[in-house]
């Protein structure tokens, strides 16, 4: 049975113009691409216009409709939005001078690390919109939302608390596979992490760029996200970042990002506290530990879609914590 057909936003390497293709599978947008643009099918190829990312059929089916694509020819390029960085400067005035040459500087060294981020930077400055935040400011970034959200950040803390939920939603569900005996003390469990979830609003903070603590927020100031990278590294080797705050294909795109459990959910953290509960014999779960790791940063990583490995982490609780020591009570003689 063929995939249904979704719409997607394409244009060529060297043109403005965007045209809207549809298609089921990446073969066939690649194959209708190639004959609207005029490019031959071998070699060519589709990438996201956002970050450049290369598409794959895996990465295609999980993009949102009407995604903004690059289709590059043989042996073409794309290094992201930043490509466009000359077609934005020439819309500018004032300091184009030092902007283009510290433009070319960073252009021209391939191995500078921090070479994508200063270059989003520069289309930051750029962006007249990137700071506006009430609806009335930037009216574009809420088509396709509810009414009720009336400013960007509010939409990004529900964004972020639905994540969060839904996670809740997870651990709850998981319920029906906990030993009879163990139930109660289970749900007990739930409840206690879902009070503590309403008292902290879902933890929607870290998504708000409005969020003072900077600890306690995943994006700057500005709103702009760096990917962490991998379960398995400390840094994300393609540089990905985005600023969902910035236009309205941002925010869609950055419903692909993932918030992924460093100590895997599924496989590890929720099958650990069912067990947990069930071999407790007299000894008290430490919920706040495991609360800890299914929806807070101590175990949560914000990581772009190419970056997010479905292999099994092969990591395990720790097992000094999984219970609480009891404190002990002395008679006075």
């Amino acid at each position: 049975m063929s995939a249904p057909l979704r719409a997607f936003r394409v244009r060529g390497r060297g043109g403005a113009q965007k045209f809207g293709v549809a298609a089921g599978s990446l073969r066939g947008l690649l194959r209708k691409g190639c004959r609207l643009l005029q490019l031959p099918l071998a070699g060519s190829r589709l990438c996201l216009y956002e970050d450049g990312t290369e598409l794959t059929e895996g990465f295609f089916r999980a993009l949102p409709p009407q995604t903004e694509l690059v289709l590059l020819g043989p042996g073409e390029t794309w290094r992201g939005c930043f490509s466009d960085v000359g077609r934005l400067l020439a819309a500018s005035h004032g300091q184009r001078d030092a902007v283009v040459e510290a433009a070319r500087r960073l252009l021209a060294d391939e191995r500078a690390p921090a070479r994508q981020k200063l270059l989003v930077d520069l289309l930051h400055t750029l962006d007249e919109n990137i700071l506006a935040e009430d609806k009335q400011d930037d009216g574009k970034w809420f088509e396709g939302l509810e009414s009720r959200f009336k400013n960007k950040s509010s939409y990004m803390r529900y964004s972020c608390e639905s994540r969060i939920r839904s996670y809740m939603k997870e651990v709850s569900g998981f319920i029906s596979n906990v030993h009879p005996t163990a139930r109660e003390a289970y749900k007990r469990i739930i409840d206690l992490m879902l009070d503590k979830l309403k008292s902290v609003k879902y933890n929607g903070c870290y998504f708000d760029r409005r969020e003072e603590e900077e600890a306690v927020r995943l994006c700057t100031a500005e709103g702009w996200f760096s990917c962490q990278g991998p379960f398995d590294s400390d840094y994300c080797p393609s540089k990905h970042s985005i600023n969902p705050y910035s236009n309205r294909e941002s925010r869609i795109l950055f419903s692909t990002w993932n918030l992924d459990h460093i100590i895997e959910k599924k496989r590890t953290v929720v099958p650990e506290l069912a067990e947990a509960v069930k071999t407790r014999d007299g000894r008290e779960v430490n919920w706040e530990y495991f609360y800890q790791l299914l929806f807070t940063l101590d175990n949560l990583k914000l990581v772009h879609i190419a970056c997010h490995k479905k292999t099994n982490h092969n990591l395990s609780c720790d097992k000094t914590k999984i219970y609480r020591k009891r404190k002990q009570t002395h008679k006075i003689s």
